[in-house]
């Protein structure tokens, strides 16, 4: 049924109140989500987001008007949006917080007839409470059976419906029988608007746990490539720095009249291993010390390895 002239002025309205006074918002996918199902989700987001529904005529022509008095908002990009059964989740608030009651809002449902399957439907096996006479109903979906304790029972996990696939006859009669509704139905998100960027809503699964792993990741690479092509670089300063140490640890320690703080205490564990070993009784505050000097020790020289484990190399690199 067509709306009347002032039903029209004022959804026009309240579309460009939402526009005007919300930053962000869900476009979402409502297929096979029905009245009741939309006005709980209402419910539960009042206060922090409003949905707006309406035909795709009607929205993407409200846009319209709005970009002509509204020259340089950048919300024209929506009116490419309105395709399909598709509505607006209008808010200022987070969009995670949104995003969850909205992705939570859902209802199991039954295969309809010639449906889309969304997901892969697989039936388990076991009793299926149907009685010996509807044996051929199951031979004709090729469903391997055998009758246990005057009932038909299912021998295999059968993959029933692939997503994608049409819901045939057959199949939606199974699941009806063993009382099956494998679907599950909510608003669905498509993409993303926020402050004038338009993204697709996988974004949104992108956590700051996300983030710091692909910034690890880069930063390795990037202190890879500087130690290969010989060029310093803030992420490689410190391999750089560490391999430099072993360089001139190494070349000290074989030196008998020079060295330096650091190298000192290599070259005396070097030169008698046995004065750091641990008293192992209760004797003096000597055995204590000597466990510090060995603990000492044993930091300074973990603390370079990192550098050539990580680039594949046993000489400490170039530097």
């Amino acid at each position: 049924m067509p709306l009347s002239a002032e039903r029209k002025a004022w959804y026009f309205d309240h579309m460009k109140e939402l526009m005007t006074n919300y930053s962000k918002c869900f476009i979402v996918e409502i297929d096979n989500v029905g009245s009741m199902q939309l006005q709980q989700t209402r419910m539960a987001l009042r206060g922090t987001a409003e949905i707006l529904m309406g035909k795709n005529t009607m929205m993407r022509k409200c846009i319209r008007d709005f970009i002509e008095e509204n020259p340089d908002s950048p919300i024209a990009q929506l009116e490419g949006c309105c395709r399909g059964n598709v509505g607006f989740v209008f808010t200022n608030g987070d969009l995670g917080v949104i995003r969850e009651t909205l992705e939570s809002n859902v209802r199991p449902a039954p295969a309809k007839v010639g449906s889309s399957a969304p997901i892969d439907v697989i039936v388990p096996k076991g009793p299926t409470g149907c009685d010996p006479g509807q044996t051929t109903f199951f031979q004709t979906l090729n469903i391997s059976t055998k009758i246990t304790r005057g009932q038909i029972e299912m021998t295999n996990d059968t993959h029933l419906i692939k997503a994608g696939e049409k819901v045939t006859a057959s199949q939606a009669a199974l699941l009806q029988k063993l009382s099956i509704e494998p679907f599950t139905y909510g608003m669905t998100l498509k993409s993303v608007y926020d402050s004038g960027s338009l993204f697709d809503a996988k974004v949104l699964d992108i956590t700051d746990d996300v983030l710091m792993v692909k910034f690890v990741a880069a930063l390795n690479t990037i202190s890879k490539l500087s130690l290969a092509l010989n060029m310093p670089t803030a992420a490689s300063v410190t391999h750089s720095v560490a391999n430099a140490f072993k360089a001139i640890l190494a070349i000290t320690v074989e030196l008998e009249k020079y060295t330096f703080d650091k190298a000192e205490i290599y070259k005396a564990y070097l030169a008698d291993p046995s004065a750091f070993a641990g008293s192992g009784g209760g004797g003096g505050g000597g055995g204590g010390a000597a466990e510090a000097v060995v603990e000492e020790v044993e930091e300074e020289v973990e603390e370079a390895p990192p550098a050539v484990d990580m680039f594949g190399g046993d000489d400490g690199g170039d530097y």
